[in-house]
């Protein structure tokens, strides 16, 4: 019987694994190139069968080894039919663009290379990488040039980011080392935000130790938007010690946009951090048409965004930046001896992220940028603008449907009929179709139609075979 450790470096039939894997990778790369020519025809969504035949397919753990390209064609065979195609043209649920060619060739690349991107000893070609992809961001999205930035794994990451330079911040100012001394004793923190914020804040503030608790709601206007007099009225509540204020670039159902400059002086009156939560909004700023909704935002002292939402690059990809670099690194930072020491010219990435075994996201974030370009950036968020307003006008204008908020970016919501139980059913009967796929949500107490769009692959014949499908599902369910 063969050595299990001699069979996976030699393989079954003695070849080695280096020569095995370049056929390895050619062939998923191959499987990703097909399945990627074909996504836009595909269901956009698996059925319940093909999701209960997975788990039979995939099989039960197995005593012996096997070939890396049985494994892979066994993989590939049991999982691709129960994808969801949201590389594709007509996925518009949860905010999700589909991956440049370029951000995808990139990021395998990333994966062969096996670069742990944590500091410039672990990957200095990661670093310097990161380094240039974060000063293209910061560009692109008009952002203080001497800000620091953190690749992260998506918003969530980047808001707890930004949050914990925050928290260190407020607290340094009322002369409480949080770092060095924790939170038991330390003054209260006020965080204000909206009533329409997202929950990757209050997540956030969980996993920092401020707890929900320490939320102080503002009411939303109708649009989702906040309102800056009752911020203004909060703040003066309780005037005094450490706030933090988090303010929204594009709120999660309207995409709406609050106003930065209003906000932010309010904010400033108090000596609160400020900071802004624009996971896909904050891309509005890379396009002069949008660029508007923006105003005022880079008086903020931190910003998260996705790049896995309106770049288009793969998950998983969320930036953060800060205009207090000090503060950053001190809520991020960590050194111990046997990490080296930091280079006098190179940036370390891991003084800026919660993470220390990171992948090398920088490459995909590069190449992607790089194939768009300043104009190709502007143009990808023009296009979905437009597209969203082509759902909204041809909806709006079907019986017994209305478009219920104001579009302003990329986020349609709909509701079908007089009732919530006539909108249930359209989302799913549409979700069943296998054309296109958005989800529902709560909005002002009614049920309604979210539509997103984001994806580069999305064109005016998608927008419009998806209007058919949802208005045959109108029909169907009247």
């Amino acid at each position: 019987m063969s050595d299990p450790a001699e069979l996976l470096v030699t393989g079954p039939d003695g070849d080695h694994a280096d020569s095995r894997l370049a056929g390895l990778l050619g062939d998923a790369a191959a499987r990703a190139a097909r399945y990627r020519e074909t996504v836009g025809e595909r269901p956009v969504f698996p059925g319940a069968d093909v999701l209960t035949s997975l788990r039979s397919r995939l099989g039960a753990l197995r005593d012996e080894p096997a070939a890396p390209a049985a494994v892979l064609a066994e993989l590939a065979d049991a999982v691709e039919p129960a994808l969801v195609a949201s590389a594709g043209p007509r996925y518009f649920g949860f905010v999700i663009g589909g991956s440049l060619d370029s951000a995808t060739a990139a990021d395998m690349l990333a994966v062969g290379w096996d670069q742990n991107a944590f500091n410039t000893l672990t990957s200095p070609a990661a670093a310097v990488v990161e380094e240039v992809a974060g000063q293209w961001l910061k560009e692109i999205l008009g952002l203080p040039a001497a800000a620091s930035f953190a690749l992260t794994t998506g918003g969530q990451a980047a808001n707890t980011v930004c949050l914990a330079a925050g928290r260190h911040q407020v607290l340094a100012d009322a002369g409480w080392d949080c770092e060095r001394d924790g939170l038991a004793g330390a003054p209260r923190i006020r965080v204000v935000a909206s009533a329409a914020r997202h929950v990757t804040i209050d997540r956030s503030l969980r996993l920092l130790g401020l707890g929900v608790r320490a939320v102080e709601e503002v009411p939303a206007h109708a649009s989702g938007a906040i309102d800056a007099d009752a911020l203004a009225r909060t703040l003066a509540q309780r005037p005094g010690g450490p706030v933090i204020v988090c303010l929204q670039a594009g709120e999660v159902n309207t995409g709406a946009f609050d106003d930065f400059p209003a906000a932010i002086a309010a904010a400033r009156r108090h000596g609160a951090w400020v900071h802004v939560d624009g996971a896909f909004g904050l891309w509005a700023a890379a396009n002069p048409a949008a660029r508007h909704l923006t105003d005022g935002a880079t008086a903020a002292d931190s910003w998260a965004t996705d790049g896995h939402k309106w770049l288009n690059v793969p998950y998983d990809s969320g930036y953060a930046f800060c205009a207090r670099p000090e503060a950053h690194k001190a809520a991020m930072s960590a050194t111990a001896a046997y990490l080296g020491a930091a280079s006098e010219t190179l940036r370390s990435p891991g003084d800026w992220n919660l993470e220390s075994s990171r992948r090398a996201r920088g490459f995909a974030t590069w190449a992607a940028l790089r194939e768009l370009g300043r104009g190709g950036v502007a143009d990808l968020v023009e296009r979905c603008r437009a597209h969203a307003r082509r759902f909204a006008a041809q909806l709006s204008a079907a019986d017994g449907v209305q478009v219920v908020n104001d579009v302003v970016l990329n986020q349609v919501l709909v509701r079908f009929g007089d009732d919530d139980e006539i909108t249930e059913r359209v989302i799913a009967a549409v979700q069943r179709s296998g054309v296109c796929w958005m989800g529902g949500t709560t909005w002002r107490g009614m049920r309604l139609m979210r539509i997103s769009v984001s994806s580069w692959r999305t064109t005016t014949a998608d927008v419009d075979r998806s209007v058919e499908a949802i208005l045959a599902a109108v029909r169907a369910s009247a």
